[in-house]
């Protein structure tokens, strides 16, 4: 994996619950602190992330920070200490955090299974919120059923035809991604059924964005 170039804060946003977004954005901060120093900094309320990193007494690979306050995440970019700062937003288009955070995001990442209902979902997120903000993005398909990889290639294909950017890599939906979750480790971490799988998913991932921050710097 290369440097990570001028990206400095990456967001990773969607305005439905329950897309894979806290999975996606510990997995990913993995993936490049293999490489780099990683702040992750949970913005949602909820504190899916930070839950996530307290079970693991062996430590989970970067750092986890727990801030909803929009004053405080308008200055992350200003963390000189870290290489890499991916935020895990709030589920509300119209919070004052992902507003905030939104604002100072280099690049955003908007992971949505491939379900129609979704799908349309996603999409006013993007119109609503990234479009305006005019920040460089990229939507992540997750939760895609292995045995009916067609459906992703499907809203690949939707997501292009609306001008929406899509990773060409997704995220296969496997019982790994729970289980790493319930212990505390991320899917890099984690060992058992379909972990292999599970964690080349994401590094696919890891190594598209890579590739497209260095076409962009």
């Amino acid at each position: 994996m290369q440097p990570l170039s001028s990206i400095k804060v990456l967001a990773v946003i969607n305005g439905k619950g329950g897309v894979g977004k806290t999975t996606t954005a510990i997995n990913l901060a993995a993936a490049f602190a293999e490489h780099k120093k990683v702040l992750l900094v949970d913005a949602d309320p909820q504190g899916s992330a930070s839950w996530w990193g307290d079970r693991n007494a062996n430590g989970i690979g970067f750092d986890i920070a727990r801030d909803h306050n929009p004053d405080n995440l308008a200055q992350l970019p200003q963390f000189k200490s870290y290489d890499l700062v991916v935020v895990d937003t709030p589920p509300a288009l119209r919070s004052e955090a992902l507003t905030a955070v939104v604002a100072i995001a280099d690049y955003l990442v908007l992971p949505t299974p491939p379900a129609p209902l979704d799908l349309a979902a996603l999409i006013e997120t993007v119109k609503e919120t990234v479009v305006p903000a005019d920040v460089a993005h990229r939507v992540l398909l997750t939760r895609v059923d292995p045995r009916s990889l067609n459906e992703a290639l499907e809203a690949q294909n939707t997501l292009m035809e609306v001008g929406i950017p899509a990773c060409h890599a997704f995220v296969r939906a496997y019982k790994a991604h729970e289980r790493a979750a319930l212990e505390g480790k991320t899917i890099l971490q984690w060992r058992g059924k379909n972990a292999r799988e599970a964690e080349a998913d994401y590094r696919r991932v890891a190594d598209e964005l890579q590739r497209d921050w260095t076409v962009k710097r």
